[in-house]
């Protein structure tokens, strides 16, 4: 398909864009291969594959995979990425769900799932640390886009398709199904609805959702209607999730529930702050005591 690839597996197909595991025949390298769906591409999303190749070429950042090279095939393009293995954390989640007898919510409640809780939320807050350092904004955080692997206990932030270089974006009013991101994870400015520039912090409220569907087995918004969702972010609360599980840490639970604030400056200053603060006390509690910090 791709001269100079053998194609091994397909790990994610959406509407715009098609990811593979591969492998590099010329060294057998293991290799991710992103592309497009689409056998004639518009100008737009050749344009985005590009933007993402200059982006992560650009990046030397624990945690985000490192790009090779953009290859031309046909009429498409090809965004080559190293691979170290690992599955998002949505295969992991509905995996959890489909193995467990009887079918579970796929959450997690033991020590252990919750120490591995904390290094993934640690791990990803470092990345967003020295992304938003460099001026750069992810805006689509979601369990597909993060990579674990479980055997070295390495996480991977990937995707960088919409990501922006600015540390301020005014975004605009869109049709919820134009709208930039996974429309369950966005934040509520990233809805265009809050007349308020996007920032970094965006990031923070997709990661809390996240954080909110691993601890739950669900999304603190779920509906099928677009224009529902958008309401949802902008206006409503969520359940804090010790409330669907009561075997999550209090602390974690408001960890999340200050990360799903509704404006920006009642979440945390900076991913340094969450990690630090919060997140690696939380840890070092359960990891020297046992206790859940209830």
């Amino acid at each position: 398909m791709i001269p100079g690839y053998k194609i091994t597996a397909e790990i994610f197909r959406g509407r715009k864009r098609i990811v593979y595991r591969g492998q590099r025949e010329k060294d057998k390298k293991p290799v991710i291969i992103k592309t497009l769906s689409d056998d004639f591409p518009t100008a737009a999303d050749l344009a985005g594959l590009r933007r993402e190749y200059e982006i992560l070429k650009s990046l030397q950042i624990e945690g985000i995979t490192k790009v090779y090279t953009l290859e031309k095939y046909r009429k498409n393009l090809a965004l080559i990425l190293e691979d170290k293995g690992g599955e998002t954390l949505r295969n992991l989640i509905d995996f959890r769900k489909q193995s467990q007898d009887p079918p579970s919510t796929g959450n997690f409640t033991t020590a252990k799932d919750l120490i591995l809780l904390f290094e993934i939320a640690i791990q990803l807050s470092t990345t967003l640390a020295e992304l938003h350092r460099n001026h750069i904004i992810h805006k689509d955080i979601n369990p597909k886009n993060i990579l674990i692997n479980l055997e070295i206990h390495r996480v991977e932030l990937i995707d960088f398709g919409i990501s922006s270089r600015l540390p301020r974006e005014d975004q605009k009013i869109s049709y919820p199904n134009l709208l930039e991101g996974t429309l369950a994870y966005i934040s509520p400015k990233q809805t265009g609805r809050m007349n308020r520039a996007l920032d970094y912090r965006t990031d923070f409220y997709s990661l809390s959702i996240t954080l909110y569907e691993v601890l739950t087995g669900q999304l603190p918004f779920d509906s099928t209607d677009p224009l529902e969702l958008v309401h949802a972010h902008t206006a409503r609360t969520p359940r804090p999730p010790i409330e669907l599980n009561p075997e999550i840490p209090q602390t974690i639970s408001d960890i999340i529930m200050k990360l799903l604030s509704k404006t920006a400056e009642n979440r945390y200053d900076s991913a340094f702050g969450l990690k630090v603060v919060d997140l690696e006390l939380c840890l070092n509690q359960l990891q020297s005591t046992g206790q859940r910090g209830n």
